[in-house]
């Protein structure tokens, strides 16, 4: 089959052009939708997206431009992004959680022009303004759509980059419909975005991500889980791949896409209802909470057709019983996208993340020993993957060159994860290979927590690992060693770390040792030691300690 043939190169299946399609075939159809009330049809989405396109041009912004969107909430996130799509930038979209060094280090790193930024997250970034070379260009937004920031924060005219509000940056803005006319927009081989992915022995990486990766990583979900007009509920959020995948795929396929800003367990079976979705996903521990609620008679009293989930519960049969529903399922990363998945609506065991995929983009899965050497059924090994089509995968770290090389060594991207495979070819997640901290859908760097706490004056040294939570996923676990254990109170350190990181990096365990255990060769601690001993009569809990 030519390349040319393949569902990929079709600009139809990349979010902008699609958008485009549905809003000259069923203008009038709800596109986005936000579980608050406001809501877009495909017209008015695309006619929006057009004025922020033409409101970038008019900043300056061109393609591969690097531009940062910290956007908390509302239709505004995909609104800045799909708008800049439009003039082939490169988006760096940045965790509304971020905060001092690591709010710096990511702008900074990735060498970011123009910032378009949610007025509550302002104040983070004045407090890192002198730090930032690059930046030239602030447009300060409001996180609702309906809503727009006419006056800048006071002392915004003061820092040494151009600072403009919504309300200016729109300002007489006619959408740029020249750019659909004239072929513009981005191609699957473009550079969608800059997406940050935990470091384990250092800084975290921003993925260079195409438009293909976007696409590819929600192409397995089953062409009979969302036809036109049909409702997707996500509350995924869209600076990571997850949920840019996700609004990505419904646009393909002309459905409504149903916005939470955050997941909430008690509005779940509400929200469906409330807006007649027929597909939903949930990532993580979701699955887990949605199941450990009180059963009801009307559970499966939903619209719901399917659920999206990752990973399978144990339980997952009398879930599917329970709600009515039929999963799907897959592994993923934001390097590889989900190259292993359920086929169809045939999960397999409960423990399993699917099989490799043979439909396009023909994705290549290896379990490996050190040497990327094939390991024997039921052995376990790391996973590695590789596709000969081009862009369907990563295209390596930004200004990472080493990491680059040794993630895609042998022309395998070493995802870091170790696997097994059983005699029916379905993959198995075990652990983690390396040091990465999965806590709520985050992915953290333990060498970012430990350069954190490295800061606070008491703690000489320290370890972080992740500790099974209730409902999947980690909790941050540190072991600490202090300079004076008679004085050290783990909650006096929480208080230094709160106003310093992400929230979701803080620890929720803290314990006090004399040394850690040890390699006796390389004195590297032993992480895995850690994770394996467990909490102990000693370890501080902050949720029993607020």
């Amino acid at each position: 089959m030519a390349w040319q043939a393949r569902i990929m190169l079709e600009r139809r299946f990349l979010a902008p052009h699609a958008i485009a399609r549905w809003a000259d075939e069923t203008p009038g159809t709800i596109a986005l939708a936000h579980v608050d009330g406001e809501q877009f049809t495909y017209e008015e989405l695309h006619r929006e997206v057009l004025r922020w396109a033409a409101a970038y041009q008019r900043l300056g912004v061109g393609p591969g431009e690097h531009v940062g969107t910290m956007i908390p909430h509302g239709l505004k996130v995909p609104l800045a992004w799909i708008g800049l799509a439009w003039t082939r930038a490169v988006e760096v979209p940045l965790n509304p959680a971020y905060v001092g060094r690591m709010l710096q280090y990511t702008l900074d790193y990735a060498d970011v022009t123009t910032l378009v930024i949610g007025v509550e997250c302002f104040d983070r970034l004045r407090e890192i303004a002198t730090e930032l070379p690059t930046l030239r260009t602030v447009v300060v937004v409001s996180g609702q759509a309906n809503e727009q920031v006419s006056e800048l924060p006071a002392g915004a005219g003061e820092l040494p980059f151009r600072c403009v509000t919504e309300a200016e940056f729109l300002d007489g803005v006619e959408p740029a419909y020249d750019l659909v006319e004239s072929g513009a927009g981005p191609e699957y081989r473009d550079i969608a975005a800059i997406l940050f992915t935990s470091g384990t022995t250092g800084p975290s990486k921003g993925v260079l991500c195409p438009w293909a990766i976007i696409y590819q990583m929600w192409s397995w979900v089953p062409a009979d889980a969302l036809a036109p007009g049909d409702g997707l509920y996500c509350a995924f959020a869209m600076f990571h791949n997850s949920g840019k995948s996700a609004f990505n795929s419904c646009m393909a396929r002309g459905g409504r896409f149903v916005m939470r800003d955050r997941f909430s367990v008690a509005h779940f079976l509400a929200d469906v209802r409330a807006f007649d979705c027929k597909v939903a996903t949930t990532v993580g521990p979701m699955t887990a909470l949605l199941h450990a609620q009180p059963e009801q008679p009307d559970d499966a009293d939903n619209p719901l057709r399917c659920i999206l989930l990752g990973p399978m519960i144990p339980e997952i049969d009398d879930f599917k019983r329970r709600f009515g529903v039929e999963v799907g399922t897959c592994y993923g990363q934001t390097e590889i996208g989900a190259p292993v998945a359920t086929v169809g609506w045939t999960h397999g065991p409960w423990a399993n993340c699917g099989r490799p995929r043979l439909d396009y983009p023909f994705t290549e899965c290896r379990v490996a020993d050190e040497f990327d050497e094939p390991v024997a059924v039921g052995e376990v090994g790391e996973l590695l993957v590789r596709s000969a089509e081009a862009w369907a995968l990563n295209v390596g770290y930004y200004k990472m060159p080493e990491k680059t090389v040794a993630a895609w060594r042998n022309g395998w991207f070493h995802t870091g994860d170790a696997f097994k495979v059983d005699d029916d070819g379905y993959y198995y997640y075990v652990d983690r290979m390396n040091d990465a901290i999965r806590r709520r859908g985050e992915n953290i760097s333990s060498f970012e927590v430990e350069n954190f706490l490295l800061e606070y004056p008491a703690v000489s040294d320290v370890a972080a690992v992740g500790m099974p939570a209730q409902y999947g996923e980690d909790d941050v676990f540190v072991m600490v060693i202090v300079k004076d254990r008679a004085t050290f109170e783990p909650a006096q350190l929480i208080e230094f770390l709160e106003p310093r990181m992400p929230r979701f990096m803080i620890p929720r365990y803290v314990e006090v040792v004399d040394d850690f255990p040890r390699n006796e060769t390389s004195m590297r601690v032993k992480k895995h030691e850690i994770r394996a001993r467990g909490l102990s009569a000693d370890t501080w809990d902050r949720e029993g300690h607020p």
